[in-house]
């Protein structure tokens, strides 16, 4: 499976756009994309429009991503459709979650 990540940065908030499913085989490569980021960002927005299934992998690599901008600013799922927000809901992630 194939994953894009486009990036939008305007200085405090970067949004980082998704396409396909995050799984075992693409969790590291978006968990390596984003890694370099959060530097400086007081807002990341993962913009879920694109994506179409989140595996456990893939839920470490957001709950990592949440944990590392907790330290300087907050976390925003954005877009998500209604079967990965099951995923979510199931795993009780969005408690833990800012999903908008």
């Amino acid at each position: 499976m194939n994953l894009a990540v486009t990036k939008n940065d305007d200085g405090t908030v970067l949004t980082v756009a998704i396409e396909g499913s995050i799984d075992t085989v693409t969790a590291p490569r978006l968990e390596a994309e984003l890694n370099p980021l959060y530097d400086g960002v007081r807002e990341l927005i993962l913009d879920f429009a694109a994506v179409d299934y989140v595996s456990s992998a893939g839920l470490r690599v957001i709950m990592s991503a949440d944990q590392r901008m907790s330290e300087a600013g907050r976390l925003v799922l954005k877009n998500v459709c209604e079967d990965v927000r099951e995923v979510f809901e199931m795993t009780g992630f969005d408690e833990l979650l800012t999903i908008e």
